[in-house]
């Protein structure tokens, strides 16, 4: 790990373009945290007075229906959405590099019983399989989570299996066995800091596609509930006044593409800086 870091905080000074992309995706971070500070009025305050009001001095980018402020609940909503990514990254993470690990380290039947069931799921076209889930489980962002879960994890527990099942073969893998080290601790201290980098590439790129499932789900109805802000919330309650008030869908839908924008860069200038041979 202090590798890494180490080679990370070198990289930002040899590569620009990463160095670019990070800090924008650090100043997409800080907006979603300082959202209370920059709002200009509460999200959830109703003035009926301003329903559907078009941008102005008052209100940036104009109220929605009720007469909430637009900028107000795009800027929290970055804060429930981008949570809610970060928290779905981690917990599919997770389960794919303990499942992954298990199954390469202990082959055998360990092996087969576990990449059948990645395999099973990854047979279902991921977002139908989700909204499967999800609409059993019932709407809220909870369960969005845990049914998109479901339908990631499969991959990452493929690449951490091929990842150890290739570390394991290696020399000082053996000679740590031979010295006596239990396989925890062969797979804590010398397998997995190996397998970090391409697992924090593939986290980092698919971070724009899961912010567009939580948000195709919120959109649907079976994620954020109203009146939490979120992206894909806000764009299902301004569908039906796209002729009328087309601000309501513009501004949550500018915010997502430039989301999905910046760590999809992020993440493929981040292989280039740690692979080289993906360079173009």
């Amino acid at each position: 790990m202090r590798m890494l870091i180490q080679q990370l905080a070198q990289l930002w000074i040899q590569q620009r373009l990463f160095s670019i992309w990070l800090g924008l995706a650090g100043l997409w971070l800080v907006l979603a945290i300082v959202a209370p500070l920059l709002a200009p009025h509460d999200p959830f305050a109703t003035d009926f007075t301003k329903v559907l009001h078009p941008p102005d001095r008052q209100y940036p980018l104009g109220t929605d229906q009720l007469g909430r402020c637009v900028l107000s609940r795009v800027l929290y909503g970055a804060r429930t959405s981008l949570l809610m990514t970060f928290i779905l990254v981690a917990v599919v993470a997770a389960i794919g590099v303990t499942v992954g690990a298990l199954a390469g380290y202990a082959g055998k039947w360990v092996n087969s019983v576990l990449m059948r069931l990645a395999d099973t799921l990854m047979a279902f076209p991921g977002i139908i399989f989700a909204i499967a889930v999800a609409g059993m489980l019932g709407p809220g962002l909870i369960h969005t989570v845990v049914a998109l879960s479901v339908v990631w994890w499969a991959k990452y527990a493929r690449m951490v299996r091929s990842l150890v099942i290739q570390q394991k073969q290696k020399e000082y893998i053996t000679a740590a066995a031979l010295g006596g080290a239990r396989p925890v601790r062969i797979l804590m201290r010398y397998i997995l800091p190996n397998v970090l980098p391409p697992l924090i590439v593939m986290a980092m790129m698919d971070i724009g596609g899961m912010l567009l499932s939580i948000s195709g789900l919120s959109f649907l109805g079976l994620g954020a509930q109203p009146p939490e802000p979120e992206w894909g919330a806000l764009l299902n309650e301004g569908r039906r006044y796209m002729q009328t008030a087309p601000w309501l869908l513009i501004y949550p839908g500018l915010a997502i593409f430039c989301t999905v924008m910046i760590f999809n860069l992020l993440g493929d200038s981040l292989r280039d800086v740690l692979d080289p041979r993906h360079k173009r």
